[in-house]
C-alpha cells in the first residue's frame, strides 16, 4: 500500500507501463489500418485529403502508418521511428480532419496522439526488441 503514495521512480513499473502502452495502442491502431487495407479500393475515393496530396496517397500513407508502424510498435522494433508517422498522422487527424468537431467526437484521436507522442519521447522500454538488439 505504501507504494501508492511514494514519489520514487520504479524503473520496472515504467518499463511494464511502456510495454502495455505500446501493445494496447499499437494493436488498436493496427486493427484500424487492417480494416482500411481490406477496403482500400472501396474507400479511396472518399478518403480525406487534408494535405492536398491526393486521396489515394493519403490513404496509402495512413494504411502504412496504421499497419506497419503500429505492428512495429507492438513488438518494440524501431519504436521511435515507427512512432513518428503515427504521431504525424494522428496530429493531422486531430488538428485538421477533426478540428471543427466536438471534443467528444475527437477524444479517441487525442488519446491516440497522446499515447504515440509518449512512446516517441519515452522510447520502447526494456521489454522490446529494440532493447534486446541494443545489448
Amino acid at each position: 500500500m505504501s507504494k501508492l503514495f511514494t514519489s520514487r521512480v520504479n524503473t520496472g513499473a515504467i518499463n511494464f507501463a511502456m510495454l502495455v502502452l505500446r501493445v494496447v495502442f499499437g494493436a488498436a491502431m493496427f486493427t484500424h489500418g487492417l480494416a482500411k487495407l481490406n477496403k482500400f479500393s472501396e474507400i479511396k475515393g472518399g478518403f480525406p485529403d487534408p494535405l492536398h496530396i491526393g486521396q489515394t496517397i493519403s490513404l496509402s500513407l495512413t494504411v502504412f502508418a496504421e499497419t506497419l508502424c503500429a505492428a512495429l510498435l507492438v513488438i518494440g522494433l524501431l519504436t521511435r521511428f515507427a512512432a513518428i508517422p503515427l504521431v504525424f498522422m494522428m496530429g493531422v487527424v486531430v488538428f485538421m480532419v477533426m478540428k471543427n468537431v466536438p471534443f467528444s467526437q475527437n477524444e479517441m484521436g487525442i488519446l491516440f496522439l497522446a499515447a504515440f507522442t509518449t512512446i516517441l519521447v519515452a522510447g520502447p522500454g526494456k521489454y522490446s526488441l529494440d532493447h534486446l538488439i541494443g545489448k
